[in-house]
């Protein structure tokens, strides 16, 4: 699953709706919370994300956190005034995390901080500063360096390197940000839910080093019920799939395009659990592979509310083609305004529509240890085999080949219907400023495919999405 860094906050008037950022250093000004408002801030990190050994890449991804810190102004800059330390107590000690530790409960893994008097008012900004890889916290299990990771393979440790524009920080898209923002009035209390998303923040680069590429999300959670939870059966047995079952908990964005807000990977059990997650309505798209390496249609429940069960949810064998996979390949390119290569970090999904909605969703990656994630991250970079003028990169997506199963939400069950024999995916492609945690790049910053029909084979050979005016 991915991982949350959980936030109380207690008492006076906070809204969270701007920017959240994973930064290395900082040098802010720092005002204090006057008397009389109080705000109680305590920050965790969530079970493990289906990157983790030994089905997985890695067995540890250690990042250590040096501070937190937010602002009421959505535009501060590092040096503005504003800015409330919610975590003063870690730049002397700085706490180091492994994301795919075991969580001492249901949701969290690790604590941050003490409760803190927090200013009432409306806060547009947070920070969330990571530690110089040329600092040693206690205990440091990356050895020279304070963020890495550990390959399951080899149990190898390599520095997970941080942006190189570590003084302007790297920041959460505003359309990641909960129903656009979180709100607490005079008297109440809430919980802040920062999620990280462990899988897809991670780029193995040519070279074969790591960097780090956060993406985070945010949202208003409860602690008392806030879970979307499930079992996942196969449809021909009535037992649990005998394989990989990944399952995504997933939001429209602004163009009405359902995007992945959290994975897990259900358990042997079939049951998979999702917490805690802001409030809304959610659509739980599952998708499945047999240790044989036949795939499952994907089956999608939508409308769930969270603090739901969907119950138990069938999968599907699929009867189509030989595994009942279908095997995208492309190209993607990135170019500056002057038609001269430049590198960007591409972020790729296939979308699924269902015609009698109108619905688009998102259709994860097959679970299998080469597609340990949702989604496909590739930074382009320059190659003699790019075309002239551009850095790119090769990418290859496996997917269920069959159309889904969707149906709506019921507390008796969802009752599934395919929508057609085959799927017919689109390509999405979304382009960002390297290790900016989300900041657009390019102009246009999204790409989209034709829909792709799929051939006798199952096998595409995706259209070139070209990024121009890039950084």
């Amino acid at each position: 699953m991915t991982k949350q860094f959980w936030a109380s906050l207690t008492g006076i008037g906070v809204l969270l709706a701007g920017t959240i950022i994973i930064a290395c250093g900082s040098s802010k000004t720092i005002t204090s919370a006057p008397a009389g408002t109080t705000g109680s801030v305590t920050l965790s990190v969530s079970d493990p994300a289906t990157c983790a050994g030994p089905d997985g890449p890695f067995s540890h991804v250690y990042v250590t956190i040096t501070d937190v810190k937010a602002n009421i102004s959505s535009t501060a800059g590092d040096n503005d005034s504003g800015w409330t330390d919610l975590t003063p107590s870690l730049s002397a000690q700085p706490k180091q995390i492994d994301l795919l530790g075991l969580a001492n409960n249901q949701c969290f893994l690790a604590t941050l901080g003490d409760p803190l008097q927090l200013q009432a008012g409306t806060y547009q900004q947070i920070r969330i500063i990571l530690a110089d890889n040329s600092t040693s916290p206690s205990n440091n299990q990356c050895g020279s360096s304070a963020n890495c990771v550990v390959l399951s393979s080899d149990s190898s440790v390599h520095t997970l390197q941080l942006s190189s524009e570590s003084k302007t920080g790297l920041k959460i898209p505003s359309g990641q940000i909960a129903s656009g923002g979180f709100n607490i009035g005079a008297g109440q209390t809430k919980d802040l839910d920062i999620d990280f998303n462990t899988c897809a923040s991670i780029v193995r680069e040519g070279n074969g080093k790591f960097r780090l590429k956060p993406v985070l999300h945010a949202g208003e959670v409860s602690t008392t019920s806030t879970s979307i939870n499930g079992k996942i059966l196969d449809s021909a047995t009535g037992n649990p799939v005998n394989g990989q079952v990944l399952v995504a908990l997933e939001q429209a964005d602004a163009a009405g395009i359902d995007r992945v807000v959290m994975t897990a990977l259900a358990g042997t059990d079939g049951t998979f659990v999702f917490c805690p997650i802001p409030a809304g309505m959610y659509d739980v798209v599952i998708v499945g592979e047999r240790v044989d390496g036949v795939a499952y249609s994907p089956s999608i429940v939508t409308g769930v509310a969270n603090g739901q069960t969907v119950g138990n949810v069938s999968l599907f064998a699929a009867t189509v083609g030989l595994q009942g996979a279908a095997d995208l390949s492309g190209t993607v390119t990135s170019q500056t305004s002057g038609n001269a290569g430049t590198a960007a970090d591409i972020e790729l999904s296939a979308l699924e529509a269902d015609p009698s909605t109108g619905r688009t969703f998102t259709i994860p990656l097959q679970p299998d240890a080469q597609q340990t994630s949702a989604l496909l991250v590739v930074g382009t970079a320059a190659s003699s085999t790019c075309p002239a003028g551009t850095d790119c990169a090769s990418y290859a997506m496996t997917l269920p080949a069959a159309g889904p199963y969707i149906g709506t939400f019921s507390a008796s069950g969802a009752a599934l219907v395919q929508i057609g024999p085959l799927a017919t995916y689109i390509v999405d492609a979304l382009a960002f400023v390297p290790s900016s945690g989300g900041v657009n790049d390019c102009v246009p910053s999204e790409l989209k495919t034709q829909p792709l029909t799929l051939p006798s084979n199952f096998s595409v050979t995706v259209p070139t999405l070209a990024f121009t005016q890039c950084l």
